[in-house]
């Protein structure tokens, strides 16, 4: 398939008129349940009906079936094969009948039937195409590098482990990476590139640097300094008073992490919402506790005292709305007790009034202790405990797994993403057709007591019409496939060739006036023009025969730009009735459907998402790729 670059002889052959088009993206467009299911709670439905002579059958969103994805294991290995008669499903602990089932396997189908025979050939220059390269995997994956919880030195580990692992991959994995340290940023979009993966994990955005609220440092100052007013002879209530300050800032600080921790995870939820399918958020962090307990040895014990619980379990359900699974590995590794470490330095141990402490006229006062390292090992082991707890938490809650105290984060990420991927889809309508916001609960058995299942616990009975709380809302087909970063969608195969309008290329063309995109007024100067020119392949296109003979479709282009952060510069809608006669169906479908785009930036480098949209039958083809700015 070689793009064709006067993209004039077809369009004036043909008849095309714009149709009537909202003034953005289309925003209402039913899609199949294969589609619009992942990208909801878990509640949708079908009603199948098929568009006249057009050969293919066009499924509609009606009814309300909960998917619930579940990893089958023995002994770690993943189990294949399973019949449906092996599962039960209970929901509130009434036995729901099974009304669909699917299992998925690693590299089981390919993206789309016109895929099969197609094999990836040399583009011509500038030239880009959504024909995967690879089978479609069952699942795609996010590595999560959390900065905001985790040193220094353990996140250069991560990210040489990374690159190592990258170079071990399996072909045709689908990643995206993001970080997290002051806010949640995307540093590549999904791709089964390596290259670009590991790129990403070397660029600026991923650079290891201090978290923003863990102070490792200042603690052992401000401990030290409580030390040496013990020594120094001070009051008692006034070291009690430095020992409260320490306690209500370490609660403060953790109630800083915690809180940026789950709105991250809550972004990559109503995000991820629009990836179809099954997503496994591969989390390296440290964690934060799941609690903090009552402290008997402060003034007043409960003070600092903090449970997370709700927290996670709510953000764990928007997740799994989300058909999110978690995979926390704890990024710190195989952690040995604190007393034994070469940096360990002993912390305040204070005696009691009564207990060889210092008087100063007719009061006591405390003084340091000897080093106890008893009592530091004692801290840290309660502390990694809590921390780990609530990575299982929330790994437990979606159906995920975490791994802690090991210091094979390659072996986890390929656990991880291996298990991810081999998993069955149970549906069910619910016996209980009230959506009445409350919660219920979901159990899972199977007729094999040795196997471990793992999956969402529960979910909200939200109504499905509008987002909540609990659950990030349905999104159209058009919307999760121009969404930065997301994998290309590849119903619709197509090529695209983008150069900028001054490419010699281009001279003498008939090209696009006037301004090119709903916010080219609002652009501010340099501004460039980018030309794309598209060649649709007609195979994936839900043509309607008309009576005399003609084939008629209805299709919408979208261009929407980004900058690195994935704001929104510009972006371009526009729909056609494409009508063509026997000759000219005919050579488009050796030719493909041609079609040319254009569309002003600003100053700068960007990301150009493409769609293809067939509006009868609710598929979409789309494709992202880098723009450089050709003045730099």
């Amino acid at each position: 398939m070689h793009l064709v670059r006067p993209v004039t002889s077809l369009l004036l052959a043909c008849l095309i008129v714009p149709a009537s088009m909202a003034s953005g993206p289309s925003q209402a467009v039913s899609a199949p349940p294969s589609q619009a299911s992942a990208g909801q709670s878990g509640v949708v439905a079908s009603d199948p009906a098929s568009t006249p002579n057009s050969g293919k059958t066009v499924l509609r969103v009606h009814t309300n079936l909960v998917l619930v994805d579940v990893v089958v294991t023995d002994h770690g290995n993943a189990v294949h094969d399973l019949d449906r008669r092996r599962f039960h499903v209970f929901e509130d602990g009434h036995e729901q009948a099974i009304t669909t089932f699917e299992e998925h396997q690693p590299h089981s189908t390919l993206a789309t039937a016109a895929a099969v025979d197609l094999k990836p050939v040399p583009l011509p220059p500038h030239t880009y195409t959504n024909v995967p390269r690879y089978q479609e995997a069952s699942a795609v994956n996010v590595l999560l590098l959390d900065g905001l919880n985790t040193p220094v030195a353990d996140q250069m580990n991560v990210r040489h482990q990374m690159i190592e692992y990258l170079g071990k991959i399996q072909p045709g994995a689908s990643l995206a990476i993001f970080v997290l340290a002051s806010q949640l940023r995307q540093v590549t979009g999904f791709t089964t590139d390596v290259s670009e993966l590991a790129k990403g994990i070397e660029s600026p955005k991923a650079t290891a640097q201090p978290s923003v609220i863990l102070d490792p440092q200042g603690d052992q100052d401000l401990d030290n300094t409580i030390g040496e007013m013990a020594t120094l002879g001070m009051s008692q209530k006034a070291v009690q008073a430095m020992q409260q300050f320490q306690a209500d800032l370490t609660a403060y600080q953790t109630d800083q992490r915690v809180r940026m921790t789950l709105n991250a995870m809550q972004q990559l939820a109503r995000y991820l919402n629009a990836v179809p399918g099954r997503k496994n958020l591969i989390w390296f962090s440290g964690s934060f506790p799941i609690a903090l307990d009552p402290d008997s040895t402060l003034t007043n014990p409960f003070q600092a005292m903090r449970s997370y619980t709700d927290d996670i379990r709510e953000t764990a359900e928007l997740l799994s709305a989300a058909r999110v699974a978690v995979y926390p590995v704890d990024a710190r590794g195989l952690m040995t007790m604190k007393s034994v470490d070469a940096s360990y330095t002993p912390s305040t141990n204070l005696m009691s009034p009564g207990s060889g402490s210092t008087r100063r006229g007719n009061k006591k006062s405390p003084r340091a202790n000897v080093p106890n390292p008893g009592k530091d090992d004692a801290k840290f082991l309660n502390q990694t405990v809590a921390e780990q707890a609530s990575m299982q938490q929330i790994a437990e809650q979606t159906g995920g797994q975490a791994y802690v105290n090991s210091n094979g984060l390659e072996e986890a990420v390929a656990s991880a993403i291996e298990n991810g991927a081999s998993y069955y889809t149970i549906g069910y309508l619910p016996a209980a057709k009230q959506f009445d916001g409350e919660f219920r609960k979901i159990e899972l058995h199977a007729d094999n007591a040795a196997y471990k299942l793992s999956y969402r616990h529960g979910y909200y009975a939200d109504p499905q019409d509008k987002p909540t709380a609990h659950q990030p809302g349905a999104v159209s087909l058009i919307v999760a496939s121009t969404l930065h970063g997301a994998p290309p969608s590849t119903q619709i195969l197509f090529q695209a060739r983008v150069l900028p309008s001054t490419d010699p290329v281009l001279q003498g063309a008939n090209l696009p006036g006037g301004p090119a995109g709903e916010m080219s007024a609002t652009l501010k100067s340099p501004i460039h023009r980018v030309i794309v020119d598209l060649k649709v392949d007609p195979h994936g296109i839900a043509w309607q025969d008309a009576p005399d003979g003609a084939h008629g479709a209805q299709i919408e282009y979208t261009l929407l730009a980004y900058d690195a952060d994935g704001k929104r510069l510009n972006w371009f809608d526009k729909g056609f009735q494409l009508k063509l006669n026997p000759e000219q169906y005919s050579h488009s479908i050796s030719a493909g459907i041609p079609m040319r785009v254009a569309l002003d930036l600003p100053a700068g480098n960007a990301f150009l998402r493409i769609a293809v949209h067939d509006l009868n039958a609710g598929s979409v083809g789309s494709l992202e790729i880098p723009v450089a700015d050709p003045s730099r």
